[in-house]
């Protein structure tokens, strides 16, 4: 099963400054701001809810092609996705603008000051999934994560021109798009991602019940947080799926990206919906056990331990042999 992913290629650049930016700011001057914050270190982290879905699958070993925009400056993130078994040959590189960047400065109180440059993202909107489909020898699934919201709308239509099932992904776009465009994006999706306030989100702004949204698209993927995800089909029994123990809870940046990477990446394997949500499931613990998104080693042997004490011996059995 060949998967692409489409979706978002960014650096996050994270700063510490160790004073308070209310000591900083002077009531009367807010109206002419301006401030230099000496901080204690930067922390820059690869990102982007494309790459991260592709380096989770990478790592399970499904060789996802991921689907995005980046800049000049994409050499190295690009050298690593492609150590962990990322194809990234689909990525279109802008001659003008750089890779898509979030800069943030915490402070002691942990308020935040960030900015978010779109950068190359903007130009995701340009490449067309055919030369993909014809690189690969065809796709059978394609992902449409968060990205420039015209990009998702163009792929959108042309796996439904072309006859390419996708998967539906609004996630952090989602706030910015209205009930017309949500409407086109998800009708006809074979799977629909969001989490809970997502989902009631999407029926607000649609305008559709949690019924009438079953009966445009093949399965509705809810992630529940700590209780796990829930999956939902018409006329089919409802698949409820818990989370693995976690050893710790460090970070849940990147928790839902990591879902999606073991989801598809089961899928990938034949395996069912049941046992792909609970591959989801454990690598999403792995990533909230890690500080950074694409920080996290996944060890077969640890992975499957914890997968068997979760899940069960035949659950472990039906995945052992692809992680192999």
């Amino acid at each position: 099963m060949r998967i692409a992913v489409t979706g978002s290629i960014a650096t996050d650049h994270l700063m510490t400054f160790p004073g308070r930016f209310a000591d900083q700011l002077v009531a009367d001057q807010l109206h002419t701001v301006s401030l230099s914050f000496l901080v204690d270190n930067l922390d820059v982290r690869r990102g982007g809810v494309g790459a991260n879905i592709c380096f989770g699958m990478g790592q399970l070993g499904t060789d996802p092609v991921l689907v995005g925009a980046a800049g000049s400056d994409f050499d190295e993130y690009r050298a690593w996705l492609d150590r962990h078994g990322v194809d990234t040959a689909s990525v279109r590189i802008s001659e003008v603008l750089h890779t898509a960047r979030f800069v943030c400065t915490t402070d002691a109180d942990h308020n935040q000051i960030g900015s978010f440059y779109t950068g190359a993202m903007s130009e995701a909107r340009l490449i067309e999934l055919k030369s993909v489909a014809d690189r690969v020898g065809g796709l059978d699934l394609v992902l449409i994560g968060a990205d420039d919201p015209e990009a998702m709308l163009r792929h959108t239509e042309e796996c439904r021109s072309r006859g390419i099932p996708f998967a539906a992904d609004f996630s952090q776009q989602i706030a910015r798009m209205n009930g017309d465009e949500i409407r086109i994006l998800l009708d006809g999706a074979t799977y629909l991602f969001s989490n809970e306030y997502e989902k009631g989100l999407i029926e607000a702004k649609t305008g559709w019940t949690d019924e009438e949204i079953l009966d445009r698209v093949g399965h509705r993927v809810t992630t529940l947080g700590s209780r796990g995800v829930r999956i939902e089909g018409k006329g089919e029994p409802t698949i409820e799926v818990g989370c693995p123990e976690e050893d710790s809870k460090v970070d849940p940046t990147g928790v839902g990206d990591a879902f999606r990477a073991g989801f598809l990446s089961a899928l990938s394997w034949d395996v069912g919906l049941e046992r792909a949500a609970q591959v989801g499931c454990m690598l999403a613990t792995l990533v909230i056990e890690t500080l950074g998104t694409q920080e996290y080693t996944l060890r077969r042997a640890h992975f499957m331990d914890r997968f068997t004490k979760a899940y069960g011996h035949d659950a472990a059995s039906d995945v052992r042999a692809h992680l192999s």
